[in-house]
């Protein structure tokens, strides 16, 4: 027998934990309230947001954070999340909740021409004016892509989308994962993309969870070295046993000890994540995480 879709939303509403979520008070902040909004990567809800993404953000506002970037853009339809971007941003006023950065579906484009790649920033700089986002942000190359050739010809996109960006009055920046660390004739992509793109045109948006996972060097050691960079931090755990992800406080890397060392000049905002490997589900993690990092990480940054 088919399920109604309200059924189906209300029982997925139940299984999530989002019906529970809003009895949660914020907990109190004892040390004065940084400068920074408490923002969240809405990857890590996607199964939530693709379900009913207003009901989402409701409770998402009500764990205490601020502030979001987003991923699923649908460029044909001029869509977040299946909404229309003018409303999606009616929307966003009503929760006081603000969207400062997307994730793109640049990969996509990578061996397309370059008219069909910047008509398709084109649409993301539309939809990124219409929603008052402040960064497009490249997240990923698919991993057929994953050559030092090609990270040089990843770098040549980059400047061309940073310029094009730019020019649109907003900033575009490019956030690593684990790959580009990876050594290939000792070289590694990530020293690529910084000597090969412009630093006024391409910023970055270090994760700091992979950096970790990853690289030879710290986080500390990738944004002091050109501290005018890095404008956006991810903020997520790392397993103790699989290095996977986890949520915050129950994993491996010390932010207590790493976020005071870190030259924060030139940042803007940082988004806390867990793409996956939920001790529960997703929003019970983006919960578990909000009250620890209140509690014991956002006096620090």
């Amino acid at each position: 027998m088919k399920t109604s879709s309200k059924n189906s939303r209300r029982s997925f509403l139940k299984q999530s934990g989002l019906a529970s979520v809003a009895l949660l008070m914020p907990i109190p902040n004892i040390i004065k309230k940084a400068n920074y909004k408490m923002g969240l990567q809405l990857f890590t809800i996607r199964d939530a947001m693709a379900i009913d993404p207003v009901a989402t953000l409701k409770q998402v506002t009500k764990l205490g954070y601020e502030d979001g970037e987003l991923y699923g853009f649908n460029e044909k339809e001029g869509t977040y999340y299946g909404i229309k971007a003018k409303e999606f941003k009616k929307i966003l006023n009503d929760l006081n909740f603000s969207i400062s950065s997307g994730h793109y579906n640049f990969s996509d484009f990578f061996k397309k021409s370059e008219d069909e790649l910047l008509s398709y920033v084109d649409k993301c700089i539309e939809g990124s004016h219409t929603i008052g986002a402040k960064y497009i942000t490249w997240p990923w190359l698919a991993p057929e892509y994953r050559n030092m050739d090609n990270f040089k010809l990843l770098s040549d996109k980059l400047n061309k989308i940073g310029e094009r960006v730019n020019n649109a009055g907003l900033h575009f920046a490019y956030h690593n994962h684990g790959f580009e660390f990876e050594e290939e004739n000792g070289q590694i992509g990530y020293d690529i993309i910084l000597s090969e793109t412009d630093p006024e045109l391409v910023k970055l948006q270090i994760d700091l969870y992979w950096v970790k996972h990853s690289s030879d060097k710290s986080p500390q050691e990738w944004i002091s070295q050109d501290p005018n960079r890095y404008v956006m931090w991810h903020i997520k755990d790392m397993d103790k046993v699989t290095r996977d992800y986890s949520e915050l406080g129950n994993g491996s890397i010390d932010y207590k000890k790493m976020l005071p060392k870190l030259n924060k000049e030139s940042l803007d905002y940082y988004y806390i994540e867990q793409g996956g490997n939920f001790a529960q589900n997703s929003m019970q993690s983006i919960t578990d995480s909000a009250v620890y990092f209140k509690k014991h990480l956002q006096h620090l940054i």
